[in-house]
């Protein structure tokens, strides 16, 4: 605090002393105020180091060489470890010098019980560096072991986003993790935050720390020929509502409260006009890339544009945020009853992409009214006629032209085409209230009512 007065008392003097000659006397003076704001008044962008191109995977030896790793904790799942992506990791390790040992249990969609196995794997080993190869759930469990490995004494939910779990901030040291995704969707790779579901209560929660980020992501168009179909679908749909999300939140200097300390600042901070960049570049690459990087595997250009916008939309996400097709996503993903997408095995799951989207029509209808500008700026950008439509009508605008893109797409009619009836949406709304950090990003404020009634809207959308 003495630290702080002497900064404030320093900017009174220069204002008192300032010259005060017509040639310099227009400037104002300085606001100076030692009450911390109610609201936000700064922001700040934090990200991975990224690295892209075709065939950059075979830099990881020598990224780690370099890092000076001496044994690697390698994370990808039982699908992924067969295939090209994983092999071209391990070619590159082996041919320089790297001693590894690969994790390959994670589970798609985690839940606490998958990160538990993977943070007891870790912590088998002697690992200087972890190594993420795969998707969000991936790099998202590679997250949770580092962090665990790294204070072995912690609780479970001692990092557990609040109000599920204690919501500590992180103070100990993690090891130097590298992010290579396979698929073009999560952002993982640039982001600070870690999902899962939490079995207890049939939702995601998640790990939310600027620590937690990889310090390098390779983004690599390579691994991204060999998605299938749904996976590069629903993964694509991810990338939508993130961009979407992150331009349409609540705008930074509107959060609040503002912190005490610029290191308790949250990850998630509200739209600015950085995020704003990133965002309107995903929104542009899904006009021009998305139905074709899904309907033809083997177009490199457009899987290409596709990988790159996903990180490129971890960025954006990562410090603006996300708000209510996330928050509403967490519990339709969790609840799932029966539904089996063809591309991700036989048991029941809604992948994380498809779970966004599914009421992302009935969000932007309601939020519309919060900046009717952007909401129709973000539907011309992704190809619809604004220029006779009015600002009341933006929210419908936007809706429609998701709604256009959902069609092409083939996804499934709304909250029905899941298995979830009128009757499952007093539960959707209970496993959604826990995500506060995310609903709270809103531009605009939100009742339990609103929530039903955004998912009523949801039911079906054609």
């Amino acid at each position: 605090m003495a630290a702080r007065k002497r900064v404030f008392d320093l900017l009174r003097t220069i204002d008192v002393a300032s010259c005060r000659c017509p040639a310099h006397s227009h400037r104002g003076h300085f606001q100076v105020s030692d009450v911390t704001p109610t609201k936000d008044y700064a922001f700040e962008i934090k990200c991975s180091t990224v690295r892209y191109g075709l065939g950059v995977t075979r830099e990881v030896g020598m990224d780690l060489v370099n890092l000076g790793a001496k044994n690697v904790c390698v994370m990808t799942d039982s699908n992924l470890v067969h295939l090209s992506p994983v092999k071209a990791v391990l070619n590159s390790l082996t041919k320089n010098g790297v001693n590894y040992q690969v994790y390959d249990k994670v589970r798609v969609e985690p839940t606490d019980s998958s990160f538990k196995e993977a943070i007891k794997f870790a912590k088998a080993g002697s690992f200087d560096s972890f190594l993420a190869v795969g998707g969000g759930s991936v790099m998202d469990t590679c997250k949770a072991a580092n962090l665990y490995y790294c204070d072995p004494a912690a609780e479970f939910l001692d990092y557990v986003n609040a109000p599920v779990g204690k919501g500590k901030p992180v103070e100990v040291q993690l090891k130097p993790m590298i992010a290579i995704p396979t698929t073009s969707g999560t952002g993982s790779e640039t982001t600070g935050v870690s999902i899962f579901d939490y079995e207890a209560i049939h939702a995601k929660t998640g790990i939310s720390h600027a620590a937690l980020r990889p310090i390098l992501a390779l983004i690599d168009p390579l691994h991204t020929l060999s998605l299938p179909e749904k996976v590069a679908n629903f993964a694509g749909f991810d990338i939508f509502c993130h961009a979407l999300e992150s331009f349409t939140a609540i705008p930074y200097n509107e959060r609040g409260p503002a912190p005490a300390n610029p290191a308790l600042r949250p990850s998630y901070q509200g739209s600015n006009p950085i995020s704003d960049v990133w965002a309107r570049f995903c929104l542009q690459t899904l006009r021009q890339y998305f139905a074709r990087s899904v309907y033809n595997a083997d177009d490199i250009d457009a899987r290409s544009g596709m990988h790159l916008a996903a990180t490129m939309a971890g960025v954006g996400i990562g410090n603006a945020g996300v708000h209510l097709c996330h928050g509403l996503a967490y519990p339709i993903a969790g609840l799932v009853k029966d539904y089996t997408p063809g591309d991700y095995g036989e048991s029941p799951i809604i992948p994380h992409g498809l779970s966004v989207v599914l009421t992302a029509p009935g969000v932007f209808r309601y939020t519309g009214a919060s900046d009717p500008d952007k909401h129709l700026e973000a539907a011309a950008i992704l190809g619809a006629d604004v220029s006779n439509k009015k600002q009341a009508d933006a929210g419908a605008v936007l809706a429609d032209t998701i709604i256009k893109y959902m069609d092409k797409m083939q996804i499934a009619d709304g909250l029905a085409g899941v298995g979830y009836e009128r009757g499952d949406i007093p539960a959707l709304v209970r496993g959604a209230l826990p995500q506060g950090r995310l609903l709270a990003l809103s531009p605009l404020p939100q009742s339990e009512e609103d929530l039903s009634r955004i998912l009523e809207d949801s039911m079906t959308v054609y």
